[in-house]
């Protein structure tokens, strides 16, 4: 090998462990995360009081925006968003022919793609246009996750209603039934805490799609198949499986031993950043108690309080975002299949900002890799290879 891919070799080596864990990929003003310490900020806000005192909405304007809005503002972006909803016959296309059995996380894939087919903004890279299209996204994004869930049971899209903020006609038009407060707080709280997390997988793919002068849709589309790994967006849905198979507080214990025997993974716990609990799964773990008793069915939220422990005192591993959030999710109606999804209607916040960022401060994200090959070989006429 030439000395200077072996003197690259050695650097990269020594720089890039695998998964580039720790690795400082650039930089950003959206989010910061100790680890350490637990501790996730958005622009400067912790995220967990955000998500207790915030709207949806003003998550989005603060990342969107740079800071929180006063009440104008606001109205303004609770307006847009408003009169964002709605889904082009391309992207209602694609959710009929999903909804004969499609996975709902390729289905929003697809469907966000479409997305771009109606959107007067599609070719434009303005930063003005880039802030339409973000809007349609997001109002986008949750129409087609709740058109899919109606078209699937045989019943049509409900039209939104423009005067329910974001979070209540999504849930509404997702399960058919306009939510009480306690639940419009859930999923409002919910999509503030899934809404922006640093370079992740996917808000890092998606910004390597930005680098390359892309546009914001083919970003998003980019991010959503990120998303659906079961080591990323799909690990709540792995969660809600476990807490059936145990079914009842009562098996918790007996479940664990077995599970811990047989030396299986259970999801939910470990986090690649943080070292202590996620900051966000305390406040789910209290959104998840609030809704058991609201609903009166405790069982979710108990199979839940009895295994952290069991699973702590086995392995040191900090519980995640995803623990919590299952029996949330279950609570509100929402079907298993579709829990990754609800994380990318939250997370198309941090997907367009960070797209945004990107598009200010431009230059194509193309890393060395180290090479592990063979070193370089002659060339063999076909008529001489053995294989």
């Amino acid at each position: 090998m030439p000395a200077h891919l072996e003197a690259t070799r050695e650097t990269l080596s020594m720089t890039a462990p695998s998964g580039l864990r720790e690795v400082v990929a650039g930089k950003t003003g959206l989010c910061s995360i100790d680890g350490a310490r637990g501790r996730l900020l958005y622009r400067g806000y912790d995220a967990v009081v955000l998500a207790e005192k915030c709207s949806y909405e003003e998550v989005v304007h603060l990342l969107w925006d740079g800071d929180l809005p006063g009440r104008a503002r606001l109205d303004y972006i609770r307006d847009q968003l408003a009169a964002a909803r709605g889904l082009s016959p391309a992207a209602l296309d694609v959710l009929r022919r999903g909804a004969q059995g499609g996975d709902p996380m390729d289905v929003l894939r697809t469907a966000a793609s479409a997305l771009a087919l109606g959107d007067p903004d599609a070719a434009d890279r303005a930063p003005e246009a880039n802030r339409r299209k973000a809007a349609r996204l997001a109002s986008g994004i949750a129409c087609a996750i709740a058109a899919f869930e109606r078209l699937r049971r045989g019943s049509e899209p409900i039209e939104p209603d423009p005067e329910l903020g974001h979070a209540a006609d999504f849930l509404r038009a997702l399960t058919g039934k306009r939510p009480d407060a306690t639940q419009e707080r859930a999923l409002d709280a919910c999509l503030t805490l899934h809404a922006e997390h640093g370079f992740n997988a996917s808000t890092f793919a998606a910004r390597v799609t930005a680098s390359t002068l892309s546009d914001l849709h083919s970003s998003v589309v980019t991010a959503i198949g990120t998303l659906k790994g079961p080591l990323h967006g799909g690990a709540n849905r792995e969660v809600m499986a476990m807490l059936e198979s145990i079914g009842d507080p009562a098996r918790a214990e007996a479940w664990f031993r077995e599970a811990s025997a047989a030396g299986r993974r259970i999801p939910g716990f470990g986090h690649a950043v943080y070292k202590v609990d996620d900051p966000r799964a305390d406040l789910l773990r209290r959104i998840s108690k609030g809704l058991a008793e609201a609903e009166k069915d405790p069982r979710w939220f108990a199979i839940s309080v009895a295994l952290e422990p069991l699973v702590k005192r086995w392995k040191p591993l900090p519980v995640n975002v995803d623990f919590y959030s299952a029996s949330v999710y279950r609570y509100l109606g929402i079907p298993s299949d579709l829990f990754p999804t609800i994380f990318a209607a939250g997370r198309i916040a941090g997907w367009a900002a960070h797209f945004f960022e990107q598009c200010a401060d431009n230059r194509l994200i193309r890393p060395e890799a180290e090479y592990d090959g063979p070193a370089e070989r002659p060339f063999v006429p076909i008529e001489e290879r053995r294989a």
